[in-house]
C-alpha cells in the first residue's frame, strides 16, 4: 500500500523470507530494505539498525552457490522502558510529540536518544503498527482508526487544495430528459456488447466540447513560476469511492472516445480501484475531475479541487420534478451540477457560461454527434 495506490510487488528472486524490516501500519521510506530473502534455514544478518544508508551485507551460501549480496537493514525491536537511555528533558519532548522511545533509534554515546533523535522520527513520518482501538470514556465507548495509506493522503491533499487555491463554487439545474431516453434506447446494444451504458459517459462526451471553448477550466496554476498552464489534452479524473477512500483514476485522451469507449473505461477503472488494482499510471496526469455522487443521494454538494487542477464538476442524482416548459408544467428528468474552481485562474462569469454549455449538449444530446476530435 503507497499514499495512492495498492500495488503487488513480485518477488525478485525465489526462497525463503528469513526476515521482515518494518510492522503492519509502519511508514516505510523509499529505498527502505523491506525484507531479506534467503535459503531455508539460513540466518539473516543481525545487528543494531544503522542511522546512514544500508550498506551491501554478504550472505553466507552453500558450496558451489555463487555468493549472493542483499542490502539488510533489521529492524529493532522495541526497547524496554529500563532499556530506555534518554534524560527527563527528552522524555518530556517525547511526550509532547506523540513520539514511542521504545523504537526511537539513539545516535547519542550508548545509544541514548537524543532531542534531536526524536524530532528526527517525528519528521519522518514514522509510527508503530496501528489497528482500530475501542476506549471507553466518561461520555461513552470510542473508536480510533489510525490515519495512514490512501486515506492519510486524501487528508493531506484536501488541505494542500483549501489551503492553496482560491476555491468558488456555481450550482446549475440540468434537464437530463433525452439522456435519459437516449441511454434508456441504447442500453440493451451496449449490454449485448458486454457493456454497462451509466449517465457519466454522455456527461464525459459533453464536458469536452465546454472545456475547449473554454480552456481556464482544462488547466493549472503553477505557483512557483506564476503562469497560468493551459492544456491541450483532455485526460478527465473520475472520482470513485473505495473501502480505502476516495482515489480518481484517469480516462486518457476522453477527446477522442466515443461514449462506449467511455462506459467500457470508466467501468474498468472503477472496478480496478475498487479492487486495489489500480497502477500509478491510471491515476495521474489529469486535467479535470468529474465526482458522482447520484447514486449516493443528496440534493447537491460543493466538491474540493483535485489540486493542482483549476475546476472540479459536481455531478447529482437525476429526479422527476415540475417544472414550466413551453408554458406548460410537464414533469422532466432533472439534477443539479455544481463547478468549483480556482478564482485565481477564472471567474465566475466563465464558470457559469462553461456550465451553460454543458447544459446546452446534455438537454440536446443530438448537438454531440456534430462534435469531432
Amino acid at each position: 500500500m503507497t499514499d495512492k495506490v495498492n500495488v503487488e510487488i513480485s518477488s525478485p528472486k525465489k526462497g525463503t523470507v528469513l526476515k521482515l524490516n518494518a510492522k503492519e501500519g509502519e511508514v516505510v521510506k523509499v529505498g527502505q530494505v523491506l525484507l531479506v530473502i534467503g535459503e531455508k534455514g539460513e540466518q539473516a544478518p543481525t545487528g543494531p539498525a544503522p542511522s546512514t544508508p544500508a550498506t551491501p551485507v554478504q550472505v553466507a551460501a552453500k558450496p558451489a552457490e555463487v555468493t549472493r549480496t542483499a542490502t539488510v537493514v533489521p529492524a529493532a525491536a522495541p526497547k524496554k522502558p529500563q532499556e530506555i537511555l534518554a534524560t527527563p528533558s527528552t522524555r518530556k519532548l517525547a511526550r509532547d510529540l506523540g513520539v514511542d522511545l521504545a523504537i526511537v533509534q539513539g545516535t547519542g554515546p550508548g545509544g541514548r536518544i537524543t532531542d534531536d533523535d526524536v524530532r528526527r522520527f517525528k519528521e519522518s513520518g514514522r509510527r508503530p503498527a496501528a489497528v482500530a482501538v475501542t476506549v471507553p470514556t466518561k461520555a461513552g465507548v470510542e473508536e480510533r482508526a489510525p490515519l495512514r495509506g490512501i486515506r492519510r493522503k486524501i487528508a493531506e491533499h484536501m488541505i494542500k487544495s483549501t489551503h492553496t487555491t482560491a476555491q468558488v463554487s456555481h450550482v446549475d439545474e440540468v434537464d437530463m430528459t433525452e439522456v435519459v431516453h437516449l441511454r434508456e434506447k441504447a442500453k440493451a446494444s451496449a449490454e449485448k456488447r458486454g457493456v454497462k451504458l451509466t449517465y457519466l459517459p454522455f456527461i464525459i462526451k459533453a464536458l469536452i466540447p465546454a472545456l475547449k471553448q473554454y480552456p481556464y477550466l482544462n488547466a493549472s496554476l503553477d505557483d512557483e513560476k506564476e503562469e497560468i498552464v493551459l492544456k491541450k489534452y483532455y485526460n478527465i479524473g473520475v472520482a470513485t469511492n473505495t473501502e480505502q477512500g476516495l482515489v480518481v483514476p484517469v480516462i486518457k485522451d476522453a477527446d477522442h472516445k466515443s461514449i462506449t469507449q467511455l462506459a467500457e473505461e470508466v467501468a474498468k477503472l472503477s472496478e480496478r480501484a475498487r479492487t486495489g488494482q489500480l497502477t500509478l499510471d491510471e491515476i495521474q496526469g489529469s486535467t479535470f475531475t468529474i465526482t458522482n455522487v447520484g447514486a449516493i443521494g443528496g440534493v447537491f454538494a460543493t466538491p474540493i479541487i483535485n489540486y493542482p487542477e483549476a475546476a472540479i464538476l459536481g455531478v447529482h442524482k437525476i429526479t422527476k420534478r415540475r417544472v414550466v416548459k413551453d408554458n406548460q408544467i410537464v414533469i422532466r428528468e432533472v439534477t443539479y451540477f455544481s463547478v468549483s474552481f480556482d478564482h485565481r485562474v477564472l471567474d465566475g462569469a466563465m464558470a457559469a457560461e462553461f456550465m451553460t454549455t454543458i447544459k446546452q449538449y446534455l438537454e440536446d444530446p443530438k448537438l454531440l454527434l456534430l462534435e469531432t476530435d
